[in-house]
C-alpha cells in the first residue's frame, strides 16, 4: 500500500508504507480524485483507492495525537 506524499503539477510522489520505497506516477494515471495522504495500492500498475484503510489510518493518527496532547 502507498501513501501520496506530494502532488506537483502532473507528477505524484508516493511512498510504500511498509518499505518506505518512493515511486513517481503521472497524475492522470489515477482514476479517482487524489490528495496528499491518500492511500492506494497498485493492481496491474493501476492505482486502486484504499478508502477504508485511509479512514482507519486517519483515526489512529488522530487518537495518537490526542494521547500526545494529554501527556504534554
Amino acid at each position: 500500500m502507498y501513501a501520496i506524499d506530494q502532488i506537483e503539477e502532473n507528477i505524484v510522489l508516493a511512498e510504500k508504507l511498509d518499505t518506505k520505497e518512493k515511486i513517481t506516477l503521472k497524475k492522470e494515471s489515477f482514476p479517482f480524485p487524489i490528495h496528499e495522504g491518500l492511500l492506494f495500492s497498485l493492481k496491474d500498475n493501476t492505482p486502486v483507492l484504499e478508502q477504508q484503510k485511509e479512514e482507519e489510518r486517519r483515526k489512529l493518527l488522530r487518537e495518537k495525537m490526542e494521547r500526545l496532547k494529554r501527556h504534554e
